[in-house]
């Protein structure tokens, strides 16, 4: 059968809705994720926790959820981390077609990098400044769940991702059929 130009690839194999445990350990590690982040913030200066703690948030549930997931498979399932379900309950569907061109597909690994790099540049600033034992202990924290998120937990969740094939950030690569 031969495919349309337009039309976006779909890993059959992948699972249509994921359960609700892998999204609720998602979320918690999102929100650990932002608040080591914000901790981290804090040691420097507290007036920089309170911009990293909404910027933050913001990016991550609302901003990427319109720029990414109203174009996705998933926009009102449950994927690996819930948030096809609430882009839906934010906002209107896309176009699956234009998934893999979509400004927050290329914004979203900055964003997530940022997420990292911001707190750890201001937390050894921090260290320099006045040294504490939560500080080195926070950061590293904040090191692994950076890793885990970005790799271990990223490749699990693409490996049954119907949306694998079209997704540029997909962390499993093979060809296509």
């Amino acid at each position: 059968m031969e495919q349309k130009k337009n039309e976006v690839k779909i890993y059959e194999q992948g699972i249509e809705e994921f359960g609700w445990g892998s999204i609720i350990f998602g979320n918690l590690a999102m929100l650990i994720w932002i608040a080591l982040g914000t901790a981290c913030c804090w040691f420097f200066h507290p007036v920089a926790s309170w911009v990293y703690l909404p910027a933050s948030v913001l990016m991550v549930f609302v901003v990427l959820r319109r720029l990414v997931c109203v174009n996705c498979y998933y926009y009102g399932k449950r994927c690996p981390i819930g948030w096809g379900k609430l882009a839906a309950l934010m906002f209107k569907r896309g176009s699956m077609d234009k998934f893999a061109t979509s400004i927050g597909v290329k914004l979203a690994p900055a964003t997530y990098g940022l997420l990292s790099l911001i707190p750890m540049g201001f937390c050894i600033a921090a260290m320099v400044q006045e040294f504490e034992v939560a500080q080195p202990i926070v950061l590293v924290l904040l090191l692994a769940i950076s890793a885990y998120s970005g790799a271990a937990s990223r490749k699990k969740s693409c490996m049954n991702c119907k949306m694998r094939y079209a997704c540029p950030g997909c962390a499993i690569k093979e060809k296509q059929p």
